[in-house]
C-alpha cells in the first residue's frame, strides 16, 4: 500500500525486473484489498468476481489468510506453481520432473480455437487442455495420460483452474483406449508426443522426464494410429514434432491415408536449424501442402514476453 492505494507488480521487459505502480483498487466495492496486490499466490486477489457479502477489514484478513494457507497446502515441497497469465492458468508442475516447455504452446496456437471436441494424447500436467479449454471457450477437451504421478497432477491443475466441467483426464495407455474413448468422436486431435526413439539420445537424471521424451510403449506410429481412429472423419490431427522424424511422420501419413496439409518450422532464430515442426494431418480429406512462414522464436511474440508471461511462485 501507498498512501491507501494498492500497488501492482508489472513485469519490465527491457530489464526482466517487476516495478510496482499505482492501480485502481478491487471492483468490489465491499472489498479493502487491492486486485493485485502483489503476491503471486493470492488466491482471494486473483479470484474472479466479487464479495458474497460485505467483509470488515478484520473478516477479509482471515479469509485471505485461510485461502493462501489451503493453495500452499495443495503444493508440495517437490512442485512449483507457475502462472500463465495471457491464459489466466496456474499451473503445477513437478519440481525436478518433466515440465512443459513452448512446445505446447506453440501447439495450441497452431491448432486454432474453431474445435469443440479435442482429444490430447500425452498430456502430462495437462497444460494443452487447459489452453485450448481458454482459446475455445466453447470446447470439451479431453487428455490422456499413461503416468499416474502426472494424470493426477493434471487432475489437480484441471480442478485449480475451475475448468472440471469442461476438461476431462484419463489415466490409460494410448494403446488401451479402445472401449474407453469412442472412436471418431473428436474434431480435433492434438499431441505433442515423445520424439526420440527407445535407446536413442541422452537420458536424463529426473525421474518423468525420459517417458516424456523417449518412445516406451506407444511409437510415433501408433500415436498417429491412435489420432487417426479418434478424430472425426473431416476431423484435424495437429502435432509439434522433431524434424529428424520429419520424414518418417510424413511417410507413416501416406501409409494410413492422413492428409498433410499445414507445415511450419520452428527456429530459435533464423540463423539456426529447424529445432521442432509443426503439421496439421487431415482425416478423409485430401489437400495440397501449405508450408508456412517459420517460427523464429526469438523474434517472434514467443519469445521474451511469452517467457515474461509465466511467473513462478515465490
Amino acid at each position: 500500500m501507498r498512501d491507501g492505494f494498492p500497488l501492482s507488480l508489472t513485469l519490465n521487459s527491457a530489464n526482466g525486473n517487476f516495478v510496482s505502480d499505482l492501480t485502481q483498487k478491487h471492483p468490489c466495492p465491499d472489498c479493502n484489498f487491492c486486485q493485485w496486490c502483489g503476491d503471486d499466490r493470492c488466491e482471494l486477489c486473483l479470484r474472479k468476481g466479487g464479495c458474497r457479502k460485505t467483509l470488515s477489514l478484520a473478516e477479509q484478513i482471515a479469509q485471505y489468510d485461510e485461502m493462501n494457507r489451503k493453495g500452499r497446502e495443495r503444493k508440495s515441497v517437490d512442485e512449483t506453481e507457475d502462472q500463465l497469465r495471457d491464459y489466466d492458468l496456474k499451473i503445477i508442475q513437478p519440481k525436478d520432473g518433466y515440465r512443459f516447455s513452448l512446445d505446447p504452446l506453440l501447439l495450441c496456437d497452431f491448432a486454432g480455437s474453431g474445435a469443440l471436441r479435442i482429444l490430447d494424447l500425452g498430456t502430462g500436467c495437462g497444460i494443452i487442455p487447459l489452453v485450448m479449454a481458454r482459446k475455445a471457450p466453447d470446447s470439451r477437451i479431453t487428455g490422456v495420460e499413461f503416468q499416474n504421478g502426472m494424470a493426477s497432477l493434471a487432475r489437480r491443475n484441471v480442478s485449480g483452474n475451475a475448468l472440471s466441467d469442461r476438461v476431462t483426464v484419463i489415466e490409460s495407455d494410448i494403446l488401451s483406449l479402445k472401449g474407453v474413448l469412442e472412436s471418431e468422436s473428436f474434431d480435433l486431435v492434438i499431441s505433442n508426443p515423445p520424439y526420440r526413439k527407445h535407446g536413442e539420445g541422452k537420458t536424463s537424471p529426473k525421474a518423468g522426464r525420459d517417458l516424456a521424451r523417449h518412445e516406451s510403449t506407444a511409437s510415433l506410429a501408433d500415436f498417429l494410429a491412435i489420432a487417426k481412429r479418434m478424430a472425426k472423419p473431416g476431423g484435424s490431427v495437429c502435432m509439434i514434432y522433431h524434424p529428424e522424424r520429419l520424414a518418417e511422420l510424413l511417410a507413416a501419413c501416406r501409409d494410413i491415408n492422413l492428409c498433410p496439409v499445414r507445415l511450419q518450422m520452428v527456429h530459435g532464430d533464423f540463423s539456426l536449424p529447424a529445432r521442432m515442426f509443426l503439421v496439421e494431418l487431415l482425416k478423409g480429406k485430401k489437400g495440397a501442402l501449405e508450408v508456412l512462414p517459420p517460427i523464429a522464436v526469438k523474434e517472434s511474440i514467443y519469445g521474451e514476453s511469452q517467457q515474461a508471461g509465466m511467473r513462478r511462485e515465490r
